[in-house]
């Protein structure tokens, strides 16, 4: 992460956030939870990526981050991988265009093209534009109570509605809560609708 220049391109004003959808460290129960409702495109690191393509979208509106559905790209791994198989949400933040030469290389002049992490390939306003969308996302979350626990879809009717349930948070500054739902077919979340505490 450090240049917009990739072999294929350049795009100064994004960066590429991936998150998996199905949790690596999911058990069979959640399994059967997830299958039974079609969670596929909900877990805690896609919501992640949403909050952060929305905060970033609120705070930092000249650069996009944009949502990618897979755990990171083909061939490839990152920080991200062991927080994801210890239960965490996470994500992985990337150049939209990525020159290889300059990743992962040991440093060398080979057929007249430089390989490896070197300093000169930074771009430091590029840099600081996917710091910026970082640390909106890091001080919102701060901010943020934490979530309410036993959150969960009650299915012991039928009906076309969808019952949710959750307890409420003990701090005494909650005012209330806000449901926000989406059509399966949308990548975020398209509506909302704010509930008192």
């Amino acid at each position: 992460m450090g240049s917009a220049d990739g072999e294929n391109g350049r795009d100064a004003g994004a960066v590429r956030v991936f998150s998996e959808g199905v949790p690596t460290s999911e058990t069979p129960a959640q399994a059967a939870v997830r299958q039974s409702v079609g969670g596929e495109n909900d877990g805690v690191s896609r919501q992640l990526a949403r909050f952060v393509h929305e905060t970033a979208g609120q705070y930092v509106p000249w650069f996009d981050a944009r949502l990618y559905y897979r755990r990171d790209r083909y061939l490839r791994g990152g920080d991200q991988i062991p927080f994801l198989q210890q239960g965490y949400a996470a994500v992985r933040f990337t150049e939209v265009h990525e020159n290889y030469r300059h990743q992962h290389q040991d440093v060398r002049v080979e057929g007249g093209v430089q390989y490896g992490d070197l300093l000169r390939f930074v771009e430091n306003d590029y840099v600081a534009r996917v710091a910026q969308v970082n640390l909106a996302a890091l001080a919102v979350l701060a901010r943020a109570p934490r979530s309410p626990s036993r959150a969960a879809i009650v299915t012991s009717r039928l009906t076309n509605d969808t019952d949710l349930r959750w307890d409420a948070n003990p701090e005494p500054d909650i005012s209330g809560y806000e449901v926000a739902w989406r059509d399966t077919t949308e990548p975020l979340w398209t509506h909302s609708r704010a509930r008192p505490g």
